[in-house]
């Protein structure tokens, strides 16, 4: 084959790849459209021709939980895990999964483990310790979820649902001073927020 031969073969290698690269539907694209079902079911057909796709394991995980589908996407992180066992994604996704199942405790473990691996760096560190903070108002340890939901809302103050759980923390900690302070931010960013009115309405009278 000469030379001129072979530059028209690259070039057609090329063009059938792009091709190709075009056609191939984007699981994150699709994800972010708001098509969970068809993003895990890519994700996994990606995994399947690749098992080390980290990224892939991603999707999957948040378009499995955005489809309530917990279980699996617990069972689908545990396998990520045993692919890239630090991978932070897969662990706040791991937590997630166990947290809406109601396993407290293994879901703590998780978000401890992606703070302490994020050091305060993860795009999703307020979600970690939003998730731990709702973990000890179940456990009724209203102090630690004090602590935990505080960093949440330093992490992402315009959350008005976190102030609101914030201040039921500290409500049923009987710390009525600051329960007060954070109903009234969750209800200065959001004054039909349901949980901070009422919250603000039962603790008048310890004011």
């Amino acid at each position: 084959m000469n030379m001129k031969m072979c530059k028209i073969v690259l070039v057609l290698l090329l063009v059938c790849a792009a091709a190709f690269a075009q056609e191939r539907p984007d699981a994150l694209k699709l994800y972010n459209s708001g098509n969970f079902k068809e993003a895990a079911a890519i994700c996994e057909a990606e995994i399947a021709r690749n098992p080390k796709n980290m990224d892939s394991y991603v999707v999957l995980g948040w378009s499995l939980i955005r489809e309530k589908r917990y279980a699996e996407a617990e069972r689908r992180a545990a396998d990520g895990l045993k692919v890239s066992a630090n991978d932070v994604r897969v662990i706040e996704i791991y937590g997630e999964a166990k947290y809406y199942q109601g396993k407290n405790k293994e879901a703590l473990e998780q978000f401890e483990r992606y703070v302490a691996l994020t050091t305060d760096k993860g795009p999703r560190i307020g979600a970690a310790y939003y998730y731990m903070g709702e973990i000890y108002v179940r456990m009724a340890k209203y102090n630690h979820a004090d602590i935990s939901l505080s960093a949440a809302v330093r992490k992402e103050p315009l959350r008005d649902l976190w102030w609101a759980r914030l201040g039921y923390a500290r409500e049923m900690a009987k710390n009525y001073t600051g329960a007060a302070a954070a109903y009234d931010q969750a209800l200065t960013l959001n004054p039909s927020q349901t949980n901070a009115s009422l919250g603000k309405k039962r603790i008048i009278s310890h004011l």
